[in-house]
């Protein structure tokens, strides 16, 4: 198997996690978005549950 669907998990982890700590940044500080809060929740929830599919994926790959 070629290692190319673990390259794209892994890529979306790790797009997963910079959208989560953009959104936990905003919250904190309101930079850069001016602290939209229903937003910054449901991107953190949006990224909770695509890095959770992708661990998940990633489990079954190996």
């Amino acid at each position: 198997m070629t290692n190319a669907p673990k390259k794209l998990v892994i890529g979306s982890m790790a797009a997963a996690a910079l959208v989560a700590v953009v959104a936990i940044l905003d919250l904190a500080l309101k930079i850069p978005f001016a602290g939209r809060m229903v937003m910054d929740i449901t991107f953190i929830l949006g990224a909770a549950l695509v890095g959770y599919m992708c661990y998940e994926s990633y489990k079954d790959m190996a």
